[in-house]
């Protein structure tokens, strides 16, 4: 028989056998954001429409080309967010949350939805690890998003990748600007596409970040850091000052306009070259003038959204290994229901104790549960029969070594944590011998099959 249906194109699913290395991430990503004073917000996965609209601009191909937007059943015209920043600008405003203290740092680990030609990295529903800061305009604020992003490739090992960061300007240079594009432009009007035809005169900046246009004809066009104001100038100076006194390396890439109109001043992205077309894994940028745009007080702002899908790609193509799966720590294998009972009691009890554990509910034969056993990767296993009932013992096995040792089955919850104990040591000593006694060398979450029970 057919399935009813399969996933809709552009969406994907987690599965079991890789849903630990996502955990790991985002585990990862809010310690490090944590670590520099940002906390989590978690906003709805559908906003009013006029939301995006107006902050990431109607001009742009997210708003034009790409948008989940529905009528609801009370006609309301709701979108699915495209994107993080314009839900948190808007509950920011919404909750009075710029009356706390400043900065207002926030971060969220989210799901958006954009309707694009699915492909290796861009998804129809893809999810980022964004941060959002609020309440300050000092370029200091700006290297310390860019380090946090910095930090979160260092900690994970990836290599290779470029920062590229420009400014845009601000309200008061860069209308400037847009009258030295929109000239070049239109004496190139003929070279455009019809949808930058419209933007040439609503927005022609947006022409630069268009996928259609000729790699030549934009390389042409004027470059914004020549029309920057005296204020702009200092702000990206000043920025590029921070980034060199915490070491971390970048280019000027005068051509990166971002995606989204809400940004000003600077912008940046994190650039790969082993993924493919998509190649920027996190971009952002600061937003000034977005929280006044969506009716609330001028309030400086700035952030950066991640791509988890191609974070996890760039991770794999680079051969970088996350963390092991958390193994079973023991397997009961039992035989008659009188065993089944007690095999329940035990693992219950152990449960408590935060010890991964589990016993058969299928019904197997002893042979198919030790076959079972195996796949888990059990640390432990035991066989419960009606003789190890009578008896009142059971014979515990490390699966590492094959070792076995006599276990009382009234006491075998405490007995068993202080065996499991003494195995994470000896490992440990076996592991701190091959690494010269540097404890910084072990990795103990790879003990005991990545069972961390017993290493804590």
């Amino acid at each position: 028989m057919a399935l009813i249906t399969k996933a809709i194109k552009g969406t994907q699913d987690t599965l079991p056998m890789d849903s630990h290395k996502v955990r790991f991430l985002e585990a990862t990503l809010a310690d490090i954001a944590g670590n520099y004073g940002f906390k989590e917000i978690r906003t709805p996965v559908f906003e009013h429409t006029e939301l995006f609209n107006r902050s990431v601009g109607d001009t742009t191909d997210v708003v034009q080309k790409e948008m989940y937007t529905f009528d609801d059943k009370g006609g309301r015209s709701i979108t699915l967010r495209p994107e993080g920043t314009a839900g948190a600008v808007r509950s920011f405003l919404e909750h009075g949350l710029f009356n706390e203290p400043s900065p207002m740092k926030v971060y969220y680990l989210t799901s958006c939805y954009r309707y694009e030609k699915p492909q290796a990295g861009r998804l129809r529903e893809f999810h980022q690890f964004g941060v959002e800061c609020f309440g300050t305009s000092s370029p200091a604020q700006d290297a310390e998003v860019i380090a946090l992003a910095d930090e979160v490739f260092g900690f994970l090992g990836v290599k290779g990748l470029e920062l590229q960061i420009n400014s845009i300007g601000c309200p008061h240079c860069r209308p400037v600007y847009q009258k030295a594009l929109k000239d070049y432009f239109t004496a190139h009007k003929d070279e455009l596409c019809e949808t930058c035809t419209d933007r040439l005169e609503r927005n022609p900046m947006r022409i630069i970040d268009c996928k259609e246009e000729s790699d030549e004809l934009k390389d042409n066009a004027p470059v914004v850091l020549d029309y920057l104001c005296e204020e702009c100038k200092d702000h990206f100076e000043k920025v590029q000052k921070y980034l060199e006194a915490m070491n971390i390396d970048f280019t000027i890439n005068p051509r990166i306009v971002r995606g989204l109109d809400y940004y000003t001043k600077t912008v940046f992205e994190f650039v790969s070259h082993d993924i493919g077309a998509q190649g920027t894994v996190c971009g952002g940028g600061r937003y000034d003038g977005l929280c006044e745009e969506l009716g609330g007080k001028s309030i400086p702002a700035l952030g950066f959204g991640m791509g988890m899908e191609r974070l996890m790609l760039l991770l794999e193509a680079q051969g970088i290994e996350l963390p092991k799966e958390e193994t079973m720590a023991l397997y009961l294998a039992t035989a008659g229901d009188a065993a089944s009972f007690k095999a329940a009691q035990i693992v219950h009890d152990l449960r408590a104790e935060g010890v991964p554990c589990a016993f058969d509910t299928v019904g197997r034969s002893i042979k198919a549960q030790m076959k079972y056993a195996n796949k888990t990767g059990a640390d432990f296993t035991a066989v419960i029969g009606d003789n190890e009932l009578e008896s009142g013992t059971v014979q515990l096995k490390y699966m590492e070594t094959g070792e076995t040792t006599e276990v009382r089955l009234d006491n075998f919850a405490e007995d068993f944590q202080q065996i499991a104990m003494n195995a994470a040591m000896s490992a440990l000593q076996a592991e701190l011998n091959t690494s010269e006694g540097d404890l910084a060398n072990v990795d103990l979450s790879a003990l005991l099959g990545g069972n961390t029970t017993w290493t804590e």
